[in-house]
């Protein structure tokens, strides 16, 4: 065999290498949602507020979150973990697995509106949330707590107790609060479900606002 035959096999012999490289990254990159390859994530851990009751999910304000992530910070995704009539006991005991399995960058924990229409011990909502907050920070995930309310058919001592657990917990972890916000929607035509708990379609944009300017300074700090 003379020289040009053996450089011209070398070269045939490299090429196939490196076609088989892009093939092989090529198949990963398929098994993977597009959204979640080399993106941060933005973890909702929530109850039926962010889990779209009553309404078809993709109009629900998490993926409304993620729309708008798309089109103005495309190098993140939302994972939403909400589940329906979840309590902060709940959260607590799914949170550890979603962590191992989506490693997010922001967790956004909206609950303990079921703690309160149980009627549930405000110390254990509080220690609820506290761990969740402390598994957050200890995972480098940067925690925001929703600020719930409940019908002040409960008592005052209790609902003014429930409202200011959410504060007192997110100032003694260092979490970001969003205050509670929904008392507009309430009084607004077309904007709460005949149950009167749940917001309604047509109000899930007007939510995205509201969580929005809390979330949007965090993404530069764990941008890339």
């Amino acid at each position: 065999m003379n020289m040009q035959n053996t450089a011209v096999l070398r070269i045939a012999f490299l090429f196939s290498i490196v076609c088989g490289l892009c093939w092989n990254f090529q198949t990963k990159a398929s098994e993977s949602s597009p959204g979640e390859i080399n993106a941060n994530k933005i973890l909702v851990l929530g109850d039926s507020i962010s889990a779209g009751y009553g309404m078809p999910l993709e109009k629900g304000w998490v993926n409304l979150l993620e729309i708008f992530l798309q089109e103005n910070n495309p190098g993140w995704t939302t994972i939403n973990a909400s589940v329906s009539g979840e309590t902060t006991s709940g959260g607590l005991a799914r949170f550890p697995d979603l962590l191992d399995a989506h490693k997010p960058e922001i967790v956004i924990i909206e609950l303990g509106g079921n703690d309160g229409l149980r009627g549930l011990p405000i110390s254990s909502m509080k220690e609820n949330l506290s761990q969740i907050v402390a598994l957050a920070e200890q995972n480098n995930a940067l925690p925001i707590i929703v600020e719930m309310q409940i019908p002040p058919n409960y008592g005052k001592r209790y609902t003014d107790l429930f409202t200011e657990a959410f504060g007192a917990v997110a100032r003694e972890k260092g979490a970001v609060l969003i205050p509670f916000f929904l008392e507009q929607m309430a009084i607004t035509e077309g904007f709460m479900q005949d149950d009167g708990i749940h917001p309604t379609a047509d109000a899930q944009p007007i939510m995205l606002e509201g969580f929005l300017p809390f979330i949007r300074p965090l993404l530069g700090k764990r941008n890339g």
